[in-house]
C-alpha cells in the first residue's frame, strides 16, 4: 500500500502565492507520474499538473504560467508552487500517483486533499 500526504493548503489573498507538497510512503518501488487535480464545489474534478520520473511537465491552460510542478524523486514528493492566485483557483486539490508497489504491481493512488481557498 500507499499512502499519499498532502500539505501546504490554506486561505490566501488573490495575487499571493502557496506552495503544496504530497509525499507518498509505503511499500513504493518506484513511481513514475505524480499529478495534482482540483475540485471546486458543484464542479468535476480536473488536472491542474502532472510531472513524470523524467521531468515532463504538463499544465492546465488555466495555471499555465502561474503554477510550476516540480518533484524529488529521492523523497518521492511532488510540488505545486501557486502564484498570482485567483478567487476560480479555490478548490481542494488533489495529489495522485501510479506507482510501482512491491509485491503488488502498478497502482493508482489519490491522497486526501487539502483545501485552498483565494479570497479577499
Amino acid at each position: 500500500q500507499v499512502q499519499l500526504v498532502e500539505s501546504g493548503g490554506g486561505l490566501v489573498q488573490p495575487g499571493g502565492s502557496l506552495r503544496l507538497s504530497c509525499a507518498a510512503s509505503g511499500s513504493v518501488f518506484s513511481i513514475n507520474y505524480m499529478g495534482w487535480y482540483r475540485q471546486a464545489p458543484g464542479k468535476q474534478r480536473e488536472l491542474v499538473a502532472s510531472i513524470t520520473s523524467g521531468g515532463t511537465t504538463n499544465y492546465a491552460d488555466s495555471v499555465k504560467g502561474r503554477f510550476t510542478i516540480s518533484r524529488d524523486n529521492a523523497k518521492n514528493t511532488v510540488y505545486l508552487e501557486m502564484n498570482s492566485l485567483k478567487p476560480e483557483d479555490t478548490a481542494v486539490y488533489y495529489c495522485n500517483c501510479n506507482a510501482l508497489v512491491v509485491m503488488a504491481g502498478v497502482k493508482n493512488y489519490w491522497g486526501q486533499g487539502t483545501q485552498v481557498t483565494v479570497s479577499s
